[in-house]
Formats: structure tokens, sequence, C-alpha cells
């Protein structure tokens, strides 16, 4: 509007218009926590609870909190998917809801369930109560006493609906890959407008989102649906520096040396045809293995003792012992 046209609204005695404020941009509304204004900041905070992410991470994991988005996390077995919703919970202060997804689960497992033997109990009391005061049978009070059954009292809250009444909270969805395509639509169902409907009581609404974290190995495709509902990032073993970081942060006992040649090990081992190639946990199992046995260094009978926390199958073991205990921490040695 133009100023002279402004000027006639108000000699008509009409308050002049103000324009509408501007939308507040979309991390305003998000769950960042103070100070945390970027992904390196958000990386920073997460170093503190003792997890190092990479830039990729880091600025998925700020956009989920910033976009209030579900953030899916696909990679090998064992990179710290599972770690990242845990140490956003501990950034957050808040709360870490694990949802374990398997083959067959449903609705009960997942969203809630009746407290069948509470119920029963109630019942009974109720019909001892009537016998003891003499009472005829009133259909009022059959009727009452049905409702009373399923009050929200006798209503088991499994974790989706626990993280839509719960704020802050994190919720993990761990392992959707393992979970059936029916048990996805649940999901698209409760992750599009957070709501669960319960016939006996009504509809739950979150008042606030939750943060939402879902991890997938990838023994299957996670639909394009959910995918796209989700901020999608695929997390790789860390680089060599970063995971000798890694395992000083998490074992802060552990020697450098034995740090280096633990990673440098394993890394040559992902690099072989194994059946199960060893992940982050598996280092850190590792070097705790050597820790708890008194070892400053690897050497070829240490290797062979401790295959069990590294290696998974006998198949990988017998590979691993093939393999000169030089080559294996030849990295270690060459970046020294």
């Amino acid at each position: 509007m133009s100023d002279a046209a402004a000027g006639t609204e108000e000699g008509r005695g009409r308050p002049p218009r103000v324009p509408a404020p501007s939308p507040a941009p979309a991390a305003s509304a998000g769950r960042l926590p103070l100070g945390v204004d970027g992904p390196a900041a958000l990386a920073a905070r997460l170093a503190e609870a003792g997890y190092l992410a990479d830039e990729g991470l880091a600025t998925a994991a700020f956009l989920t909190l910033a976009l209030r988005r579900p953030l899916l996390l696909e990679g090998d077995a064992g990179v710290g998917k599972t770690a990242t919703a845990a140490a956003l919970a501990e950034v957050l202060d808040a709360p870490l809801l694990r949802l374990q997804c398997y083959e067959g689960i449903d609705a009960t497992q997942a969203l809630y369930d009746w407290n069948f033997p509470a119920q029963v109990l109630h019942l009974r009391t109720a019909e001892a109560a009537a016998r003891r005061s003499g009472r005829d049978a009133d259909p009022r009070d059959e009727r009452a006493l049905e409702a009373e059954l399923y009050d929200r009292r006798f209503l088991v809250a499994r974790p989706l609906l626990q993280a839509l009444e719960t704020d802050p909270v994190v919720l993990l969805v761990d392992e959707v890959d393992r979970a059936d395509d029916e048990f996805e639509a649940l999901l698209l169902e409760v992750l599009g407008d957070f709501t669960v409907s319960v016939p006996e009581l009504g509809t739950i609404r979150a008042a606030v989102p939750p943060v939402v974290v879902l991890t997938s190995n990838r023994t299957r495709e996670v639909s394009d649906a959910l995918k796209r509902r989700c901020y999608y990032h695929w997390l790789d073993h860390p680089s060599y520096p970063r995971e000798v970081a890694i395992v000083r942060t998490r074992l802060p006992g552990v020697t450098e040396r034995l740090a280096r040649e633990v990673v440098s090990a394993v890394q040559t081992l992902r690099g072989q045809d194994l059946l199960k190639p060893p992940g982050v946990a598996e280092t850190l199992d590792w070097t705790a293995a050597l820790v708890a046995l008194g070892a400053d260094a690897l050497d070829a009978d240490r290797v062979v003792a401790t295959l069990g926390a590294v290696c998974k199958f006998r198949e990988d073991q017998d590979r691993a012992r093939a393999i000169d205990v030089a080559t294996l921490v030849g990295r270690a040695v060459t970046d020294g």
C-alpha cells in the first residue's frame, strides 16, 4: 500500500495496516540447544558427550533438530548409529526411548497395550464389592464398570506413545529394516502428524514432536515413503585418525600406540572378504580386551588370543589368522 493510501485510511478513522510479520526461520521452531547455531557447534556438544561426529553427520543432526524432521541413519552394523541417538539425548538433556524393531513387531509392542491382568483384578474386585453390598445387578453399573476397564490407568504405553507424551525426549527406532512393510506403514502414520488414536480413549497428540532417530543396517531396503519423511544420512566407517580419536575418547586409559595399532588392524580386516566386517563397536571391544590383558602393543599371540572380540564368525577368524601381524599394524607404523 502506498503512503498516500495509508494517509487516506487514517483520514477516514481507520488504523493503518501493519504488515504481517515475516515467518521465523525454520531453526527457531526446532529443538536446538541454547548456543548451538550450526553443525560445528553441535559437533562440539556431541564431542563433550563423548561422540565424535564428522561434518556430514553433524550437519544431518543439526538439520534434524532445526527442522524437526526424523533422522534416518543407514550404515553397516557397528558404525555408531545407535550411539548417535544416545549422544543427542545427552546433548539435549532428554531421556532416550528405544524401540528395537524385529520381524513381526506390531502396534501392541510399539504403541500401546491394555493391562489385562489389572483389568481382570479390577473386575473381580468390583464384583466382590457388589456381592458384599447385596445390590442387584444394575445395567447402568455394568456399563460404568465396562467403561472403567478401559480407563487410562490400564493403558500400557509403549515407546511410540511414550515419546508422544514426553517432552523433551529422543525416540530411537532401531534397526527399522528388520520390521515388515506393515510396521513401516504404522511408523509413517505416527510420524506424519505425531498422533495416536486409541479407540477407547480418543486421539493422543504430541504437544511437542519428539526428536526421532531411525537406524537401518540395510538388510533390506526401507521404503521410499519412509525415506521421504526423514532426513537421510549414510554413516560410514570413520577415517583412521577419527577412529583412533574415538578409541582414545571412549577408553581414556589406552596408550596411543595400542590405539593406533588396533585401529590399523581393524581397518585392514575391513578390507578383507569377511562375512561381517568389524565396526567401531568391535574396535572398542578389542581394545578393551587388550587393555584388560595388560597389553600396550599388538603381537601375534595377543591377536590370536583375542580375535573373538573383533571377528564373530569362525571363517572370519581363520582369515584374520592368515594375515601377518606386521601387515595388520603396518598402517600405524607407517603413519607413526
